[in-house]
């Protein structure tokens, strides 16, 4: 079969692989598949231990982007090691502290707010700064964002606005980039997953469900369909697309009054009114 991707020898270094359940985890076993080379980078040497078994005999580096610095030792350590040049990084990152449970937005404290900031967006700006001179002319650098900045579920929170920086800052380092490279910046955009992260989320399994209900095919988003629309992202093959937000959400965000949904919103037990005489 031809290599239609061309991501074959290609070196990417993968954020954020916390567990097989990762969207992290699912674009790195994706892009091993087609052949790439894959530099892990992990949060902490607990994560590094719990990963032992998934990630046997692979690269894999300690970053904590929650701690000023982190970004550059990465960068630095792989260019020891040899690994560059670098054709792909993949930002999958992000934290939110529910310890208290869900909260109205403007209940949001500061402290919460800008520690997500930090690991969730400004992490990215991070990144791209410290792997700059690892980074081939060429290469791809992607995140994992939201399928919809303009919803407002009540149990996302403050994670909505700091998705949007995350979104905003890829748009603003595509530009800030291209007065020296062709280096691209995208967002993959993606619907509800059913993640150990998602987990977390107050509330999440009922949002999920009912974005199940949405998707023009009746059936959930897949971790496997993110990672797969982040390895086009990641190839030459989308080599038109920079600064851009990809959606992935099985036409989820395009069908709010979609039948079947408003029957069951409407139904005749939820309804008052007046009985036939």
């Amino acid at each position: 079969m031809p290599d239609f991707l061309q991501l074959s020898g290609r070196t990417v270094v993968v954020t954020g692989v916390a567990n097989r359940k990762s969207v992290a985890w699912f674009v790195a076993r994706a892009l091993e598949e087609e052949g790439a080379r894959v530099i892990y980078s992990v949060r902490s040497e607990a994560r590094r231990r719990s990963l032992e078994t998934l990630l046997a005999g692979k690269p894999v580096f300690l970053c904590d982007v929650e701690t000023e610095g982190s970004a550059d030792r990465l960068a630095a350590e792989i260019k020891e090691a040899g690994l560059g040049p670098v054709h792909g990084l993949v930002h999958s990152i992000a934290f939110a502290n529910y310890a208290e449970g869900f909260k109205p937005f403007h209940e949001t404290k500061r402290a919460d707010f800008l520690q997500a900031t930090a690991i969730s967006a400004f992490s990215l700006v991070e990144l791209a700064r410290a792997f700059r001179p690892l980074l081939a002319r060429d290469a791809s650098v992607v995140s994992i964002g939201i399928s919809s900045l303009l919803l407002t579920p009540d149990n996302y929170g403050y994670m909505g606005p700091i998705k949007a920086a995350l979104e905003s800052a890829s748009r603003f380092l595509a530009k800030s980039f291209s007065a020296t490279s062709e280096v691209r910046f995208n967002v993959v955009g993606a619907g509800p997953l059913k993640t150990s992260a998602s987990a977390g989320i107050p509330g999440y399994l009922e949002s999920y469900l009912y974005a199940e209900k949405l998707t023009f095919r009746k059936r959930a988003l897949s971790t496997a369909e993110v990672a797969h629309a982040a390895l086009f992202l990641l190839s030459g093959r989308s080599s038109g697309l920079n600064g851009t937000t990809l959606t992935v959400d099985a036409g989820l965000g395009s069908n709010a009054f979609d039948a079947e949904v408003i029957r069951l919103a409407m139904r005749p037990e939820s309804r008052s009114g007046t009985k036939e005489s």
